[in-house]
């Protein structure tokens, strides 16, 4: 089935003039900009949160007996 898909996006870009399949591969670049930039503010953030837990004092373990 993928097979298929592919090969049909092949065949869509065959068709298409140099200007049109530039402006197919812009629109893809970004997409994936898009996508590497969530990824990068994700692990930030975790970054910062493990920091955040690290510097806050610890709490002390009562014994329970």
């Amino acid at each position: 089935m993928k097979t298929l898909r592919k090969l049909a996006i092949l065949e869509s870009l065959d068709a298409m003039d140099h200007a049109q399949m530039e402006k197919v591969m812009d629109y893809i670049r970004e997409i994936l900009r898009q996508e590497a930039s969530r990824e990068d503010r994700r692990r930030r953030q975790q970054g910062m949160e493990q920091i955040r837990k690290a510097l806050q004092p610890q709490q002390r373990i009562r014994p329970s007996f």
